[in-house]
């Protein structure tokens, strides 16, 4: 009897492997970031809007200030007074990330953090868009446009997720090991 040897292709990992659906795990560990990232961040507001008044600068260290400002735009002041805008793309784009990590949500075990944070962040900021019609800003570090809690969440959260995304480029074909997974 002739012994067949294996194919060298059938060996290969995918180049292209399905996505990890987000189990159960990995929703509440997201929703639970994203959570503590919009209490945290309306917290601090409330903290600002009743103890510093309006433009009312308090310096911390030579080159961080609490500095009381309202923001009608997005980051850096980017589209001021487009209330509808703002407030339409900010939704959409939450809707994606849900969407995108209900699809492939245990890729990476950094996933459920960095969607956490970018969603709290969002979500906390169109809060405030929605019931205020603006953001307040109080985190002012020296020439930097003031920004708060949700912005530093939402660039925290893009980072984590870069890094993720690198990290499965780096390795095609193996997921990193995403000790949320459900057994």
């Amino acid at each position: 009897m002739i012994e067949r040897l294996p194919d060298p292709v059938e060996r290969l990992p995918d180049p292209d492997p399905p996505p990890e659906r987000a189990g159960s795990l990995q929703w509440v560990w997201m929703l639970s970031v994203a959570v503590v990232a919009i209490v945290a961040d309306q917290v601090t507001k409330r903290l600002v809007t009743d103890r510093v008044g309006m433009d009312e600068v308090h310096q911390v260290l030579p080159f961080l200030d609490v500095r009381h400002v309202r923001n009608t735009g997005i980051a850096f002041g980017v589209f001021p007074d487009r209330l509808e805008l703002v407030s339409v793309a900010t939704a959409v784009a939450v809707a994606w990330m849900l969407l995108h990590f209900a699809r492939s949500g245990a890729r990476h075990v950094l996933f459920p953090v960095a969607l956490g944070l970018i969603i709290g962040g969002s979500v906390s900021n169109l809060v405030d868009r929605l019931r205020q019609g603006y953001v307040t800003d109080f985190i002012h570090l020296s020439h930097w446009p003031t920004f708060n809690l949700a912005d530093s969440f939402i660039v925290t959260g893009v980072v984590l997720l870069l890094i993720g995304v690198a990290r499965l480029e780096h390795h095609p074909g193996r997921a990193e090991p995403a000790s949320l997974n459900e057994a």
